[in-house]
């Protein structure tokens, strides 16, 4: 018998955290406000774990190191998608609108090998 393995889906995700957040009764404490000064703490945890180090080492991390990385990660995640459930924003819709804005912003002929800024050119 071969046994089916669902991948995770960001609907699913959110429906989990949401009922994770049920459970406890946070629902409360979990406002727009909160979780995004969350989400801002937790991206500065992220940031933490390439402090100091050059561009060369942040591109080959250690297992440890690596491991780090991937929890700020997930904890940002999870406040953000949060925060998208909360504020009832699809957030691949979301990041599918913004990528149509940074296409126009950032056309091919103008912005490929340049890290310039738009507004900057």
């Amino acid at each position: 018998m071969t046994r089916h393995i669902t991948r995770p889906t960001l609907a699913g995700l959110r429906r989990q955290l949401r009922s994770f957040a049920d459970a406890r009764d946070w629902q409360q404490f979990h406002t727009p406000k909160n979780l995004v000064m969350a989400l801002s703490v937790e991206a500065a945890e992220l940031l933490e774990c390439f402090q100091w180090l050059t561009p060369a080492q942040s591109t080959e991390l250690g297992a440890r190191d690596r491991h780090a990385v991937e929890e700020e990660v997930a904890d940002v995640l999870l406040y953000l998608l949060r925060l998208t459930d909360v504020l009832g924003i699809d957030p691949l819709r979301a990041a599918q609108r913004k990528m149509a804005v940074n296409a126009r912003k950032y056309p091919v002929s103008r912005a490929r090998g340049s890290a310039r800024k738009y507004s900057r050119r």
